[in-house]
């Protein structure tokens, strides 16, 4: 009774068309960014390294290198300070998180198969 009386109150704040990535995805993430009274569109690009929760608290993470040290942020899935995620190359990977790159340093740190988006042909 309880959840489900939580996940309708939680419908009316999810987002209406969901984010099509998935992890291993580099992806740049469009967010809002509020100083004083104007607002802009900051970019955030990088590798999704993993995906998290449900509902309203799904969350995913994002790594990039910069100037040769790794920034991770945290987004969450329905906030509508997101404006929207473009998927630059789309990753193979056999693991739900990729928290082993964390170690990794320069082009190893990023090292994440592209997928072949082409159809084969029978």
């Amino acid at each position: 009774m309880n959840q489900e009386l939580l996940n309708k109150v939680e419908s009316a704040q999810l987002r209406k068309e969901p984010l099509k990535f998935n992890v291993g995805d580099s992806v740049k993430v469009h967010t809002r960014v509020v100083e004083g009274d104007k607002e802009r569109i900051q970019v955030f690009a990088g590798l999704v390294i993993g995906r998290r929760g449900h509902g309203i608290n799904e969350t995913f993470t994002v790594r990039r290198i910069s100037y040769g040290e790794g920034v991770e942020r945290v987004f969450p899935v329905h906030s509508p300070r997101i404006e929207k995620v473009v998927v630059d190359r789309q990753g193979k990977v056999r693991r739900a998180k990729l928290t082993y790159l964390r170690e990794r340093i320069g082009k190893r740190a990023l090292a994440v198969k592209a997928r072949d988006t082409r159809r084969q042909k029978d």
